[in-house]
């Protein structure tokens, strides 16, 4: 029997507090949407446009063409808290500019960077796993309370590569890091995305933080507990 080889964690309600994404990041983000009229030159920014404008007819039948329009259904989609690489692409552009001048530091709980630090001294590979879009995700650890964490880091993952709640993301993942679904440990605070990691093979364990109720097989209440021998789950070689 052995310990898993990789650890894939969640971000929002699992290494960070909500409320630092929904009262801080989202705000933050809708408050300077106008800022985005000036980016319309770069590449990127047409890009999600142009995807916008796509998934909008696609899945919801509606026609938008304007620049307007299109700032307002992205608008929409933050508000509806919605899943969408677009708007997750677009919101990493505007936090970008508000962790380099300090605006925003990225919150993560106390515990997380002291075992951070002690799995990747121990030889196990850790990586992300959030709806935010990758770049978003390396600003929330690059521009962190705690530092700077992104190297502890060795893999990153987000809506491109699929849903967090679908089977066949995980598969995917597992795929791409090269590890068997059985070496990968999965950290969330979410049930559902707990449930498709194990039904793709991975190991599981639930944060309960603040506000989230215990309700999976494994859980801890903080990254110290995961820590424990007892409490890492093990897996057969």
């Amino acid at each position: 029997m052995s310990k898993p080889t990789f650890i894939l964690t969640d971000i929002e309600g699992t290494t960070t507090s909500v409320s630092f994404v929904y009262d801080v990041l989202f705000p933050y983000f809708r408050e300077n949407m106008q800022k985005v009229r000036t980016m319309l030159h770069l590449p990127e920014v047409q890009a999600i446009f142009r995807e916008t404008i796509r998934l909008a007819q696609e899945t919801e039948n509606k026609i938008i063409a304007t620049e307007e329009e299109v700032i307002e259904t992205l608008i929409r989609w933050s508000n509806e808290d919605k899943k969408i690489t677009p708007l997750k692409d677009l919101q990493g552009i505007l936090w970008k500019e508000a962790y380099e001048t300090g605006i925003i530091k990225g919150h993560v709980y106390d515990d997380v960077a002291p075992a951070l630090k002690a799995w990747k001294d121990a030889g196990l590979q850790l990586g992300v796993f959030s709806s935010g879009s990758i770049a978003a995700q390396k600003l929330i650890f690059g521009y962190s309370v705690s530092g700077d964490l992104t190297p502890y880091f060795s893999a990153y993952f987000d809506t491109t590569t699929g849903g967090k709640r679908e089977v066949e993301t995980y598969n995917k993942i597992s795929q791409e890091l090269k590890i068997q679904p059985s070496e990968i440990l999965f950290l969330s605070d979410i049930v559902e995305e707990l449930e498709a990691a194990q039904q793709a093979g991975l190991h599981t364990m639930q944060l309960t933080r603040p506000g989230t109720i215990a309700n999976w097989k494994n859980t801890a209440n903080a990254f110290s507990d995961i820590l424990r021998t007892d409490a890492m789950p093990r897996v057969s070689t």
